[in-house]
């Protein structure tokens, strides 16, 4: 990946971070840890890897996303804003009664998204549901949480998909270590992803989930794995890019207030409107 490419994906991915913030703090409700630590993941994934079109959401052969960890909607609803299903400023209704931008994805009303989730462990297995409907036709990609790896739902998913040999299906787990209630390892260690994952007959890779060119490379050796749904381990750190949200479990799912948004704005880069 040349220099140009890779520095105008590393402007998105901040831009998510922005967008996902303002729409947790006007909205004071809503998820910003792992919105965050995810913006890099949705910037290659839809400002590079996947065949989409923002005039024709829902053109037949398009590749599909799912956001399994459905509560992390601010970046999600950012990546799309920024690559033109719906306005920017659409993101200042997030979560309001008369948006369709809700706190979990709807894809009966949001131009972009192929699948409503919240319920965790559901996604991944619409993912799967849609890669065999789709198989030669496109392509499946699915982010999941690490602690949402706890649902016996995924493990069901994961059998599932290795039984029909899904190879255009690609989950990239956000293991960023921490969940509402704390590590994830004290609620309910679902480690090592890589190891299981592999058991129950996937190819498993591991990487630094803030790195573009390894998350590029990563997903290109899934598309060359033939027979198997490709995993990414992406490690990565909650809250990444506001030092105060960062490693803080307490920012799985509170908003900032005005002080609190105006130094992430100052440290993200983002223009402060209050």
């Amino acid at each position: 990946m040349n220099d140009e490419k890779l520095s105008y994906l590393r402007t998105i991915a901040n831009k998510i971070r922005i967008n996902a913030v303002k729409a947790v703090y006007y909205a004071n409700s809503g998820h910003p840890g792992g919105s965050l630590s995810i913006a890099d993941m949705l910037a290659y994934l839809f400002f590079e890897e996947m065949n989409i079109d923002p005039g024709d959401p829902k053109k037949a052969d398009r590749d599909r996303f799912v956001l399994s960890k459905g509560h992390c909607a601010p970046a999600y609803y950012s990546a799309l804003a920024l690559r033109g299903f719906f306005g920017v400023d659409e993101l200042k209704g997030f979560r309001s009664v008369d948006s369709r931008l809700q706190g979990h994805p709807d894809m009966k009303n949001i131009p972009g998204v192929d699948m409503s989730t919240g319920s965790l462990g559901m996604g991944i297995s619409a993912a799967c549901g849609m890669a065999l409907a789709g198989r030669d036709k496109y392509r499946v990609y699915t982010v999941l949480g690490d602690g949402e790896c706890q649902e016996g739902e995924v493990w069901e998913a994961a059998m599932f998909a290795a039984h029909y040999r899904l190879d255009n299906l690609v989950a990239m787990v956000d293991f960023n270590g921490l969940q509402i209630g704390g590590k994830i390892t004290d609620v309910m260690n679902p480690t090592p992803f890589d190891k299981k994952f592999e058991a129950f007959g996937w190819y498993a890779q591991v990487i630094d989930g803030h790195n573009i060119e390894e998350i590029a490379n990563a997903l290109e050796n899934a598309k060359q794995m033939k027979g198997k749904p490709s995993v990414i381990i992406c490690k990565t750190v909650k809250g990444k890019g506001v030092s105060f949200m960062e490693n803080n479990a307490k920012w799985h799912g509170s908003a900032p207030n005005e002080e609190q948004y105006k130094q992430a704005m100052k440290e993200l880069g983002g223009e402060c409107d209050v």
